[in-house]
């Protein structure tokens, strides 16, 4: 399906994306922490949200 060169290149790609998302991420941290103090609780209660749809599918599908 995929020739050799072409999951070299997607490897290398992926490696390289990372690498700079993370230096990216680095150079923002005192921003982050700073302007999306709090996020977490969002995202935490994002999880539960979407955490109890799951349940009641699965307690209301017959």
């Amino acid at each position: 399906m995929f020739s050799t060169g072409q999951w070299i290149f997607a490897g290398c790609f992926v490696v390289a994306f990372v690498i700079l998302m993370i230096i990216s991420y680095r150079k923002d941290l005192k921003l982050h922490r700073k302007y999306y103090k709090g996020s977490i609780f969002i995202l935490i209660g994002f999880i539960v949200f979407v955490g109890l749809l799951f349940v009641l599918k699965s307690y209301l599908h017959p």
